[in-house]
């Protein structure tokens, strides 16, 4: 049971701000914007929604959200899925896009985009030199939220999470 004249979703929130993304451990899932609403009344809920239909790291991040405030000793946690509205890389916060960036990984170029649909190429900054010569390798990189890119500059290689 949640006492809700003690607690605020916002301080919620906060606690939330500790529970990364298994996929890129440096973006909380608060960063990632998977957080879409906090519910505190006889009980906590709180709902998600998944980067993308089929995210395999859903079921963990669900489970890292409630052994998160389990351990801040919340109980009773339910976590809800939503699927609507699909989730949007501009939801990323702009905390989160920096995380990105240090850890070698191109943020989202602008809003979300349809450039891929009439074959038009994006131009990606390099995340370790911020070169602007890059070439896209494939579509898919490590996961199928990020593309693969090389810098013809520095010429490393380098994830870029694509606008979805």
């Amino acid at each position: 049971m949640v006492n809700t004249g003690t607690i605020s979703p916002d301080q919620i929130l906060n606690t939330l701000r500790t529970v990364m993304d298994p996929e890129i451990p440096v973006l909380s899932v608060v960063d990632m914007g998977v957080i879409r609403h906090i519910e505190v009344t006889d009980h906590l809920i709180v709902t998600i929604t998944p980067t993308y239909s089929g995210c395999p790291a859903m079921n963990t991040i669900e489970e890292d959200i409630k052994k998160c405030l389990l351990e801040e000793g919340y109980e009773g946690v339910q976590v809800k899925t939503v699927l609507q509205p699909a989730w949007t890389t501009d939801w990323l916060t702009e905390h989160g896009r920096e995380q990105l960036k240090a850890y070698g990984i191109a943020p989202p170029q602008g809003s979300t985009s349809k450039r891929a649909l009439f074959l038009e190429d994006e131009t990606v900054p390099c995340p370790q030199c911020n070169s602007k010569n890059t070439i896209l390798v494939s579509e898919f990189g490590s996961t199928a939220c990020k593309a693969q890119y090389k810098c013809k500059d520095c010429l490393e290689p380098f994830d870029y999470f694509k606008c979805i």
